[in-house]
């Protein structure tokens, strides 16, 4: 299973190149197509099933020029064009907001004995700006990927599988 997981981002970074190259206008056109090319190559370097000492000096390269890459797009790409939350999202936040709504009127109910004044939550919802974090734990990490490979070999040796296949067998509820 991981390996055909594996194979889909792999010839998923592969096949994005042609599909967004034209997309936007000019400049950021370059940064998107760049941007990609840089995750694949991480992506390819990062999932090796052997590494030798030139390969992950190579991913720690590679790995400089994607957080180059992915600054730039931050800085050019993401200021110009405005992007919004997708329309699944602003219905789990409908359905959470009203959630909560009907708990606190559930509870001021209860203990106010019948009355209530909770807001009802019906007004429209309205989507809401999403932004590109490039503060975010994941971005972050990348730079230790080759220190992990070097401390623990490459990325596809060790699994969190093994673990729990011990917890059925030796852990009762």
């Amino acid at each position: 299973m991981r390996f055909q997981r594996t194979l889909f981002y792999s010839n998923f970074f592969q096949c994005a190149i042609p599909v967004f190259d034209g997309l936007l206008e000019g400049e950021h056109n370059n940064i998107v197509v760049d941007l990609l090319f840089e995750l694949a190559t991480w992506h390819g370097l990062a999932k090796l099933r052997l590494h030798t000492e030139s390969t992950v000096r190579a991913l720690e390269t590679s790995t400089k020029r994607l957080g180059d890459a992915l600054r730039q797009f931050a800085a050019t790409t993401c200021e110009v064009y405005l992007t919004y939350e997708l329309p699944s999202e602003e219905a789990a936040r409908g359905r959470r907001t009203a959630a909560k709504v009907k708990k606190m009127h559930d509870q001021t109910t209860t203990t106010e004995g019948g009355s209530s004044t909770a807001a009802t939550g019906r007004g429209k919802p309205t989507r809401l700006v999403k932004k590109f974090n490039l503060e975010s734990y994941k971005p972050h990490a990348l730079g230790d990927y080759a220190m992990m490979i070097r401390l623990y070999g490459p990325t596809d040796g060790y699994s969190s599988q093994t673990v729990s296949t011990i917890n059925r067998y030796f852990i009762h509820d």
